[in-house]
């Protein structure tokens, strides 16, 4: 059974990767994912991940389901579908400094991407919607970041963030069920997951106090910073253990 520092790890970067997830419609997997692959391992932290992305996505869309835009969400989830066993096989195989050091370099370059606001012809239209849904359910599966390849897609079609935040919550539903479904669920004690549920709760009723009270621009540039860091640190324990 985990002690109590694990507990209160735990529960912290649930509470903070919830928080922000209600506060600015992303950074759940960008922030929590490199803290607890960091925590539990790379396979286990990354199926957590996965889990806390279906709630988080359920409860969202549950008010927003009316303006998903089904006939463009087809491509995207049918890609994804087609790399989410690819990245879980990946994941589940490869030795954990590797994995490591792999995850968060995807994690660091998706994260430069999603700031630079990557703009490319070929992520347009149904191609584009393929090439991100392919990118993207392969980096959910395997790291827990699927979001930053479906938010290049969304700023390569001039989406606004009101059509952003119900097709991510229904694509991240989706695609978080096929990764789960491909990989299992995470190996925890019963008190760990009452804790989970917990922060989680708390946290999106605290990220949705903040939402009121806190610049967008200046949210959305702190959640990426932080993200950026966790990228580095899980790339640089990976490195550290491979030397």
């Amino acid at each position: 059974m985990h002690g109590w520092p694990f507990l209160c790890l735990l529960g912290g970067i649930v509470l903070l990767g919830t928080s922000v997830q209600r506060l600015a419609g992303i950074g759940f997997g960008l922030l929590a994912a490199p803290g607890l692959m960091l925590l539990m391992g790379p396979v286990q932290g990354v199926a957590l991940v996965n889990c806390a992305g279906i709630v988080i996505s359920a409860v969202g869309l549950a008010s927003t389901w009316r303006q998903v835009r089904l006939r463009t969400m087809v491509p995207l989830v049918a890609a994804a579908a087609a790399t989410v066993p690819l990245g879980a096989w990946i994941a589940l195989r490869l030795p954990e400094p590797v994995l490591l050091t792999g995850l968060g370099s995807l994690i660091t370059v998706a994260v430069i991407l999603v700031l630079r606001g990557v703009r490319m012809t070929a992520l347009r239209g149904t191609g584009g919607a393929v090439a991100a849904g392919a990118a993207s359910g392969f980096m959910n599966s395997s790291a827990g970041v699927g979001g930053p390849a479906l938010s290049v897609y969304a700023v390569n079609e001039g989406w606004t963030a009101r059509d952003f935040v119900p097709n991510a919550q229904f694509y991240g539903l989706l695609v978080n069920l096929l990764s789960v479904g491909a990989k299992g669920l995470p190996h925890l004690a019963r008190p760990a997951w009452l804790l989970i549920a917990a922060t989680m709760a708390v946290g999106m009723v605290l990220g949705g106090f903040l939402a009121a009270r806190t610049p967008e621009r200046g949210t959305r540039r702190v959640i990426l910073g932080l993200a950026l860091a966790g990228g580095v640190t899980t790339a640089a324990k990976g490195l550290w253990l491979l030397l």
